[in-house]
């Protein structure tokens, strides 16, 4: 705690911010973020990471 007082300007301006981001961001991980694909011959595959539409309502 005495470091992070004798060293606040330094922790707190835009290098200190951008190393504790970096840092965080090292610890953070999604698991969800990846996909995996796995198909077949003669397949059609769609893959999203969200909604997915294909075609619209006036298709007949």
């Amino acid at each position: 705690m005495s470091w992070l007082l004798e060293n606040k300007e330094w922790v707190f301006s835009g290098i200190g911010v951008s190393v504790l981001i970096f840092l965080l961001s090292l610890f953070r991980k999604n698991p969800s973020s990846t996909q995996i694909q796995k198909s077949g011959d003669n397949s059609t595959n769609y893959q999203s990471g969200g909604d997915i539409n294909i075609g619209n309502k006036n298709d007949k």
